[in-house]
C-alpha cells in the first residue's frame, strides 16, 4: 500500500510503499476511500505542540473507507461496511471521563494520525470499537470532513449550550467554520461569521450566516457589541489575536469556546471584566462517538452540506502549503 509519511518534523511528507497492516485482536483493516486534510495534521507534521507524535508516522484523522479484514473478536462490524476513523482512536472505557460521557478527555486515549498511524494511506488499522459506521447514502468524501471538522464544531456548540434566538459568533469560516455556521443555524441561532477573505465570507452568507464581519476592515468585538454581544463565540481561526477579538465581543454571561490550537498560542483574560460580566472561557476538544453518530444522522437527513475539494495523495505537500496560505475555501479531501 502507499502512504504519506512524516519522516521528520518540518520536512515534506514522503510517499512510501508499505506492507498492508495486519489487524490484531479488536482491530479492523480499512481500505481508505477518502481522508480529509485537517490543520491538526499540519501541526502534527511540524511538531508544533508540547505533546508530539513520534516520526515516522502517517497523519490523518478523517479517514473513511471499507472494512476489508476483521481482527479476532470483532463481531459488530462486517467486511464491506463503510466506517469512519476519527481523532479519538481509542479510549480506556473505564476511567471517570469515559464512564461519564467524556471519553474525549480520557488520559489513556490514543489519537489517530498522531499516536497511531492514520488515514493518509491506502489502508489503515483502527480499533473496531472506535470505527464509526457511516450511514448508507453518505458520500465518503462528505463523511471524511464530518469525521473531524463536523464533530468538533458540533461538540463546541453543545459545550456552548447554543439555544434558539441566541447570537453566536463563528470566528474563522474554513473547514470547521463552514460546518459550525450550519450547526448554529440548525440550533436556531443568529450567526455572525468572522473571517478575513471575501470568498469565505461569501461562503458563510450562502450557508445562512446572518451577520458578516470582515476582520480586515472592522473590529469584530465592536460589531458584535452593536448587536448586543454574542451569547457564545466559537474560536476556530488558528490565530491567537482572533481569540482576543471575539472574547471582547461577548455579552454578559457569554462564553468563549476555544477550539483552534495555534502553536504556542496564549490569550490574556482580564480578571475584572471576566468576573464582573460573568463570562466564561472554555476549551472544547473534538467529540465522542455519540456526537459523530449524530453528525452523520444530520447529514443523512440533508441538514448539512460539506464543501470540499478533492485531490490525490501525491499532492499532500502542495495541499498543506495551500492551507497555510489560506487558499482553500473549506476542506481538502484526499481520494485514494
Amino acid at each position: 500500500m502507499r502512504a504519506a509519511v512524516v519522516q521528520a518534523f518540518g520536512r515534506p511528507l514522503v510517499i512510501e510503499e508499505r506492507p498492508d497492516p495486519e489487524p490484531g485482536p479488536g482491530q479492523v483493516r480499512i481500505r481508505v476511500e477518502a481522508s480529509g486534510l485537517c490543520h491538526t495534521d499540519i501541526h502534527a507534521a511540524h511538531g508544533d505542540w508540547p505533546i508530539k507524535p513520534t516520526p515516522p508516522f502517517v497523519p490523518g484523522h478523517e479517514g473513511v473507507g471499507i472494512v476489508e479484514e476483521l481482527g479476532a473478536g470483532v463481531t459488530h462490524l462486517a467486511i464491506g461496511q463503510r466506517v469512519a476513523v476519527p481523532w479519538l482512536g481509542w479510549a480506556c472505557g473505564r476511567c471517570e471521563h469515559c464512564l461519564s460521557g467524556w471519553e474525549t478527555l480520557c488520559e489513556q486515549q490514543r489519537n489517530t494520525g498522531y499516536g497511531v498511524d492514520g488515514g493518509y494511506a491506502e489502508k489503515m488499522l483502527a480499533s473496531a470499537d472506535f470505527a464509526t459506521p457511516v450511514p448508507d447514502g453518505i458520500d465518503p468524501r462528505d463523511a471524511a470532513p464530518l469525521t473531524c471538522a463536523g464533530v468538533t464544531t458540533y461538540k463546541a456548540l453543545k459545550v456552548a449550550g447554543v439555544a434558539p434566538a441566541q447570537l453566536v459568533a463563528i470566528s474563522g469560516v474554513g473547514g470547521l467554520g463552514h460546518l459550525a455556521v450550519q450547526y448554529a443555524k440548525i440550533a436556531g441561532a443568529t450567526v455572525a461569521a468572522i473571517d478575513v477573505t471575501d470568498e469565505k465570507l461569501e461562503l458563510a452568507r450562502k450557508l445562512g450566516a446572518d451577520i458578516l464581519i470582515d476582520a480586515r476592515k472592522e473590529d469584530p468585538a465592536e460589531v458584535l457589541k452593536r448587536h448586543g454581544g454574542a451569547h457564545s463565540a466559537i474560536a476556530l481561526a488558528v490565530n491567537e489575536q482572533a481569540f482576543t477579538a471575539v472574547y471582547g465581543g461577548l455579552r454578559r454571561g457569554g462564553k468563549l469556546i476555544m477550539v483552534a490550537l495555534p502553536a504556542g498560542g496564549t490569550i490574556q483574560v482580564p480578571i475584572f471584566d471576566t468576573v464582573l460580566n460573568g463570562t466564561s472561557v472554555i476549551g472544547s476538544i473534538v467529540g465522542t462517538r455519540q456526537d459523530l453518530d449524530e453528525v452523520f444522522r444530520l447529514h443523512a437527513a440533508g441538514r448539512t452540506k460539506v464543501i470540499y475539494r478533492t485531490r490525490s495523495l501525491d499532492t499532500v505537500n502542495e495541499s498543506i502549503a495551500d492551507v497555510l496560505r489560506g487558499e482553500v475555501e473549506a476542506r481538502i479531501v484526499f481520494e485514494m
